[in-house]
């Protein structure tokens, strides 16, 4: 079997989060999603729980930081190609997300971010393959 990853976040709105992340064109694992959490399915190995601030406090005996206010993490995705980063990043837009920080074009490596409607902060970046050689 794979290592997977789960990459947990709490939302304030459960619905306004299904919402944004159907609109960027990712799906749901039903069968772990209720009224306190969405399971987003990025890939076959990388899932995103959504869960409602109320529920997520229960993994933890630390505060919940407000992400619109502070860094918490900076999520990075990768994709096939620039176009991609491109192409996500603006339906991210579309869906309500907010500028994060500037596009960075390095020739070999190009990433745009965002954040959604929580405020987390998402990298999304292509990289040359034969540049990693």
């Amino acid at each position: 079997m794979p290592t997977m990853i789960f990459v947990n976040l709490p939302v304030k709105d459960l619905a306004r989060s299904r919402e944004f992340y159907g609109k960027l064109g990712y799906t749901f694992n039903e069968q772990f999603s209720d009224e306190n959490a969405i399971c987003v399915v990025i890939s076959d190995t990388i899932f995103l729980m959504l869960l409602v601030e109320p529920f997520f406090k229960t993994f933890t005996k630390k505060e919940i930081a407000d992400a619109s206010g502070v860094t918490e993490a900076i999520l990075a995705i990768s994709t096939d190609n620039r176009e991609a980063v491109d192409e996500l990043v603006d339906k991210a837009f579309a869906a309500g997300a907010s500028e994060s920080n500037d596009p960075d074009d390095q020739g070999f490596m190009y990433s745009r971010s965002f954040q959604d409607p929580d405020g987390h902060l998402w990298e999304v970046l292509w990289m040359d393959p034969s540049a990693v050689q």
